[in-house]
């Protein structure tokens, strides 16, 4: 996610030259061993984080805490659906 936030704020052209600067400083034979090890970073990281959010999941499941929210939203959602509909009804039987 971090990630993504930094990449909006730079335009495909300074990416290429950051690249081509990259391939210059460590050479043709050494970029693809950084980009693996920066593919087992990223995995790691993930991993670990997915760990974390199950480990928070379990722990609230635990205390009988509810954390989806989803079904709270979903829920309201419909009930302005159904007003909406309550109120247009009529409308749209003219037309």
């Amino acid at each position: 996610m971090i990630s993504q936030a930094i990449f909006l704020f730079i335009s495909g052209a300074e990416i290429g030259f950051v690249l081509f600067i990259i391939l210059l400083v460590f050479g043709a034979d050494k970029v693809p061993e950084i980009a693996r090890g920066l593919g087992k970073t990223i995995r790691q990281v993930k991993n670990a984080t997915n760990d974390i959010k199950s480990e928070i999941t379990k722990g609230a499941e635990k205390q009988g805490i509810d954390i989806d929210i989803t079904k709270d939203v979903r829920k309201h959602i419909d009930q302005v659906k159904d007003d909406v509909d309550e109120v247009t009804g009529p409308i749209k039987r003219k037309f």
